[in-house]
């Protein structure tokens, strides 16, 4: 099926998510500016796979989605994906946090999402959005799944000075 086209005047984006019943999804701009994050939860794979769909029609027009994640509810992405002419991308947690997280701060689960919660907080500020009131661990995992996604993708040559850590984040 072929690509949908462009609304006028928007560049097609980026949609990270943190595939699971309970998703976090993170829309990137072509400027590698975070758009809009969210977290949600469906009760069911049924729930969840007739809600992928309009999930992605609401972040297009799309360039990219970006799954952490695999396994059939990953599936259900892909072929949506494709369905409305966008390329996917599936990362692993530990690619994704290698690049952005020190060592010491991704040696348990708890204190990578702890410190995932940290930066993404910090790729909140920096793309103009609102400060979160409170953050959901699967939507900062969006943000920074997102962040990488920009920065390996060429949208961003590399991760913007304020969020940077002593070089661990730079390049691709």
């Amino acid at each position: 099926m072929p690509a949908r086209p462009d609304r006028p005047g928007s560049a097609r984006g980026l949609l990270a998510v943190d595939v699971g019943l309970r998703t976090g999804l993170a829309a990137y701009g072509r400027d590698g500016r975070l758009r809009w994050y969210r977290s949600h939860h469906w009760a069911d794979r049924t729930r969840m796979r007739r809600a992928v769909r309009g999930v992605l029609r609401a972040a297009a027009p799309l360039e990219w989605v970006v799954l952490e994640g695999g396994g059939p509810l990953a599936e259900l992405w892909k072929r949506e994906a494709a369905r409305g002419g966008a390329a996917t991308l599936v990362v692993a947690a530990e690619t994704w946090r290698e690049r952005l997280l020190w060592p010491r701060e991704r040696r348990t689960g708890p204190a990578a999402k702890r410190h995932a919660g940290v930066l993404a907080r910090r790729a909140i500020a920096w793309s103009g959005l609102p400060r979160p009131t409170s953050l959901r661990s699967d939507a900062a995992e969006a943000v920074l799944v997102g962040l990488w996604a920009v920065v390996h993708l060429g949208w961003l040559g590399r991760v913007p000075e304020q969020l940077r850590r002593r070089g661990r984040i730079d390049g691709g």
